[in-house]
């Protein structure tokens, strides 16, 4: 039996919406950040709460939702949190150790990069938080991960905030054995699966990896 997983959609771009409805499961709490909500209903889905400040959603949208009985936790336009700083926090607080973001990607260059780093916080260490529109898949690791895929998918490794020692890589064309990639250099980028499984391990600082799939799925 799969672990408990909260679904947040965030209010991003979804350029293959039929790849992004396959990564959701039939027991996942979806979670609507204001205008990601959007990306839930085109999906053919209900969300389970809704939460932020509801400014890319018209109140008769909101009305509809509540009396089907969907929760909208609603906060002020002047807030110091973006909506979907509220929603992982809630998913967190809710206890759940896995979640997942949808739509957290594209669109504003400014906002994609809160978003990436809302991931990056060390009191989420312990919860396995994960970016993903169906085409591009992005998380943080700090120790060891594998990332299932298929031969030709590209694998970039990012290192975030300072230099990552002791990268070991298995199942990638250009491995690297106990090697050091610097946040300044571009050593870890477009590396490509030669597996349908890459594995990762490093022995200190935080490693940003960007999974892109073959389109020809």
């Amino acid at each position: 039996m799969s672990e408990p997983r909260a679904v947040i959609f965030a209010n991003g771009n979804l350029p293959d919406p039929h790849a992004a409805r396959g990564l959701i499961r039939s027991d996942d709490f979806l979670i609507g950040a204001d205008g990601g909500t959007r990306h839930i209903l085109s999906l053919g889905m209900q969300p389970g709460l809704i939460i932020g400040d509801m400014d890319s959603l018209d109140e008769k949208l909101c009305r509809e939702f509540e009396t089907a009985g969907v929760r909208l936790d609603v906060y002020p336009e002047d807030k110091d949190f973006t909506d979907l700083e509220l929603a992982l926090k809630h998913a967190v607080e809710a206890g759940y150790t896995h979640i997942l973001i949808v739509g957290g990607l594209g669109g504003r260059f400014d906002q994609m990069l809160a978003n990436l780093s809302l991931l990056a916080d060390p009191t989420l260490e312990q919860v396995d938080i994960r970016m993903d529109d169906g085409v591009e898949e992005v998380f943080f690791m700090r120790k060891q991960a594998v990332i299932p895929g298929r031969t030709g998918d590209i694998v970039s490794l990012l290192p975030w905030g300072g230099p990552v020692s002791g990268v070991i890589t298995q199942g990638l064309r250009w491995p690297l054995q106990n090697e050091v990639l610097f946040f300044y250099k571009t050593r870890g980028v477009s590396n490509e699966m030669t597996t349908d499984q890459a594995s990762i391990r490093i022995h200190s600082g935080l490693l940003l990896c960007v999974h892109r799939r073959t389109t020809d799925r």
